[in-house]
């Protein structure tokens, strides 16, 4: 066969990135708690240069062994960052470190995004994200549903709020972390659900809780009961992921008492703005709030046994 006769060589190949493949970016992580850790280590493992900063140092480890490094301050960590990432405890928290003189919008290049994947108040998340886009930032509100174990596995739900761009532009990152995400509306909308989403697990872990005690009472084989019931109707992740506490009665925390008492709190106050009633989170934020009162804050939600136990005249372990 000539030159002349060999077919044309067909055109480059070329795609574009799917939602685990994306170009390197450079990113600030501020908060390495129980959640931040593990998801900052699953964004340097994708190859992204992660600078972690947290108010205590002794949450650098796991970033460090992942290739990732420690910031000296939240201002070192965010003056070259492309994307920074936020998950700290509550809404002064997350005001602190956006607003202070040390933080995001004081230091970071305009133009970078902002994602927080911390659960605050929705009408707090609105105003930062007017305050972003008056200093040249976009801001998406992210919050993560999941627990510690969500975010060790990189399975979180991600209820994402903010521009339709921005979302599309953090996507890649948002999937290293997630294995649900989704983009529910504008500014403030992710917090919105992520407080829908702790009325329903507060509801369903109040209600395990209780079927628990009542199941012990009769004597019944309780890890058979929860299995039997777990492949029914009655079946749920709550169940899945809180049954070994149950079980075990160990509260070792994956998510606190503490700051489920914080987002009844936010449900409670955002129902109220819109005029609607939550008979069943009304009881279940003041469950809560006992919880805490009787030194239990510290716990996993899960704890909440321990109040259906005092309540039932049982010992509490």
């Amino acid at each position: 066969m000539t030159p002349a006769e060999h077919p044309p060589a067909p055109p480059p190949q070329t795609h574009a990135p799917t939602s685990k493949e994306t170009a390197m970016s450079t990113i600030a992580f501020i908060g390495l708690g129980i959640m931040g850790s593990p998801m900052s280590v699953h964004l340097a493992q994708a190859g992204h240069e992660v600078i972690g900063f947290n108010l205590t140092p002794d949450r650098y480890g796991p970033l460090e062994a992942a290739g990732g490094r420690a910031g000296s301050s939240i201002a070192e960590a965010v003056k070259a960052a492309d994307v920074v990432a936020v998950m700290v405890p509550d809404s002064p928290d997350v005001e602190a470190v956006l607003l202070g003189d040390d933080g995001v919008f004081a230091n970071a290049q305009p133009g970078t995004l902002v994602i927080d994947f911390s659960s605050i108040r929705p009408d707090v998340t609105a105003a930062l994200a007017k305050e972003a886009g008056a200093k040249g930032f976009r801001l998406l509100d992210a919050p993560v549903s999941g627990g510690e174990a969500g975010a060790v596995n990189a399975t979180l739900s991600i209820m994402v709020g903010g521009a339709a761009a921005d979302f599309a532009e953090a996507q890649p990152i948002l999937d290293t972390v997630g294995g649900t995400v989704v983009h529910v509306g504008g500014n403030g909308a992710g917090q919105t659900v992520k407080a829908a989403n702790q009325l329903i697990v507060a509801a369903n872990i109040e209600a395990l809780a209780e079927a628990v005690v009542f199941l012990k009472a009769y004597g019944v084989d309780l890890d058979a009961a929860l299995t039997v019931l777990g492949g029914g109707l009655a079946g749920s992740k709550v169940l899945d992921q809180k049954r070994g506490n149950m079980l075990d009665e160990s509260f070792a925390p994956g998510f606190r008492i503490d700051l489920h008492h914080k987002d009844m709190g936010i449900v409670g106050s955002a129902a109220r703005e819109a005029g609607v009633v939550l008979p069943l989170g009304n009881l279940v934020a003041t469950l809560m709030a006992a919880a805490r009162a009787n030194g239990d804050g510290g716990l996993d939600h899960s704890g909440l046994l321990r109040g259906v136990q005092r309540l039932s005249g049982q010992p509490t372990p």
